[in-house]
């Protein structure tokens, strides 16, 4: 099935918020998508005709199997060219989704093939978010944040959060980035800052920045 760029982005923020709940609500993907609430009831009522999402109004959206299937591809080809262009490329870490977001739509399942082949059948991206199989199948993992351990753990950084550029570029001047190790060697109380040391550097984080940090105890 072809369908717009637009669709496309429509089922993968509702698939990715999904994750965290049953109801994706309306005013969740304008928020996401930056466009107004009665652009994107228009737009669900839309999906909804074409068997891509349920929509019940005061309750929110859910994707049938069809759009989970279109939403899965395209995150698929955001997570292979996020590894691509940060592994092959160079692109600092808080520039790659901006970019896969521009060639998500237009590549080729022959050269999402190829880019696969490239980069070892990898099963990460660059933030250590999961990147679907091509049968559409996606591993799970429930990681604690950085902010949730405690003083004295010796922890492996699994994924952070993509959410926002500016934190990004933050954690890579750190060098607190996925597949790092680390020892949490003081923890301030009611939410003060994490002490961690990182090879043999000590770095101070502070708690939003730790609630963006999802690590794996040792």
């Amino acid at each position: 099935m072809i369908t717009s760029e637009s669709i496309q982005d429509y089922l993968k923020q509702t698939y990715k918020l999904q994750e965290d709940n049953e109801y994706v609500t309306i005013s969740q993907l304008a928020e996401k998508l930056r466009v107004s609430a009665p652009s994107v009831t228009q737009m669900v009522k839309k999906l909804a005709k074409e068997k891509l999402v349920d929509y019940t109004p005061y309750q929110g959206v859910i994707l049938t199997e069809k759009g989970k299937k279109i939403a899965l591809e395209v995150i698929r080809h955001h997570r292979l060219l996020e590894l691509f262009l940060s592994e092959i490329l160079g692109y600092p870490l808080e520039k790659v989704d901006e970019e896969a977001e521009k060639l998500e739509h237009f590549i080729s399942e022959e050269f999402e093939q190829t880019i696969n082949e490239r980069l070892g059948n990898p099963k990460f991206d660059p933030h250590g978010d999961p990147i679907p199989t091509i049968d559409g199948k996606v591993s799970r993992h429930n990681y604690l944040s950085l902010a949730d351990v405690s003083e004295g753990d010796k922890l492996i950084i699994k994924r952070v959060s993509d959410f926002n550029p500016d934190m990004l570029r933050y954690m890579n001047e750190l060098k607190l980035l996925p597949k790092v190790h680390l020892e949490v060697i003081g923890k301030e109380p009611f939410n003060g800052p994490l002490k961690v040391k990182v090879g043999d550097r000590e770095v101070v984080v502070g708690n939003e920045l730790a609630k963006a940090i999802f690590v794996e105890v040792i």
